[in-house]
């Protein structure tokens, strides 16, 4: 028989926003592999019920209510997993915001500064925090979550594009100042997924024609598996799972 769980039984996995799309699809499909989640999000009402389909894959699950622009918050998470567990075996930096779509020109500042704030220096303060918890683990494995956006020119997206090349920069520097770790460090490229943020980009595209979440989960469960040798490395999900384009 296959085994699907990539050894993660046992392991502690955060997945910060979880409450519906992408996330909600790693963290259901991590517990079935049997990790232990901590699921992120902005509306408890939404990681309830992600709690509930995780409860009944048999997996376990901790909501916390959060806001990437709440900084202060994401320390404090830290404290809380290093007082319950003392490790986090892996992190899934998935939380996000697309602004929106105009001429750069014509951004509105709030627009620029909360695409900042949620999509880069948040991402910044989760790095910083749970660093030392990922470095206590055995085999402690990070993700941060990218986009094609992140590089040639995206008109309209510039807000968005921005804080995403600047994550996968960011992502860069870590991975290299943790060469000599047990810790691995990639950086994930979803690709066209069916999510609602998606549709918000694109609302004329058919999402029918493009994979749902859980079919490109398995890219994230490799990235989380002890047996990882990817650091560093800026990988697309649709070419590590042989997804047509």
């Amino acid at each position: 028989m296959t085994d699907l769980s990539h050894g993660l039984a046992d392991k502690l996995v955060l997945v910060t926003g979880a409450s519906r799309g992408i996330g909600r699809a790693v963290a259901v499909s991590a517990a079935v592999a049997g990790a232990e989640l901590v699921i992120t999000g902005r509306t408890i009402g939404a990681l309830e019920e992600v709690d509930d389909e995780i409860k009944a894959a048999g997996g376990k699950a901790t909501i916390v209510e959060l806001d990437m622009k709440d900084t202060a918050a994401i320390p404090r998470l830290a404290a809380a997993i290093e007082g319950r567990w003392g490790r986090l075996d892996g992190l899934v930096a998935n939380a996000g915001m697309l602004p929106a779509l105009t001429p750069v020109a014509h951004l509105q500042e709030k627009d620029w500064n909360e695409s900042i704030a949620v999509n880069l220096s948040g991402q910044w303060h989760l790095i910083k925090a749970m660093d030392p918890l990922l470095r206590a683990a055995p085999a402690g494995r990070a993700i941060l979550v990218s986009s094609g956006a992140a590089v040639g020119s995206r008109p309209f997206w510039g807000p968005y594009a921005a804080a995403k090349a600047g994550l996968e920069a960011l992502g860069r520097s870590w991975a290299g100042e943790s060469e000599q770790t047990n810790l691995r460090i990639n950086i994930l490229n979803p690709g066209g997924t069916a999510t609602t943020m998606r549709a918000l980009a694109y609302p004329g595209e058919n999402q029918a024609t493009l994979p749902q979440p859980k079919d490109i989960t398995p890219a994230f469960l490799q990235l989380l598996s002890p047996d990882c040798k990817h650091h560093g490395a800026l990988l697309a999900a649709r070419e590590m799972l042989g997804l047509t384009a």
